[in-house]
């Protein structure tokens, strides 16, 4: 593999990591907010 090759693939990678990042933060989000909502309705 060249630098060039393996700079590539880092790069690849960083973006995938950080867009899974920003996915599940928003999953988490979403969820707390679901959570909020039931148990106001709850209340």
């Amino acid at each position: 593999m060249t630098k060039e090759e393996i700079k590539k693939l880092l790069e690849d990678s960083k973006k995938t990591l950080d867009q899974d990042h920003e996915n599940f933060v928003k999953s988490i989000k979403n969820d707390l907010t679901s959570f909020k909502k039931k148990t106001l309705d709850k209340i």
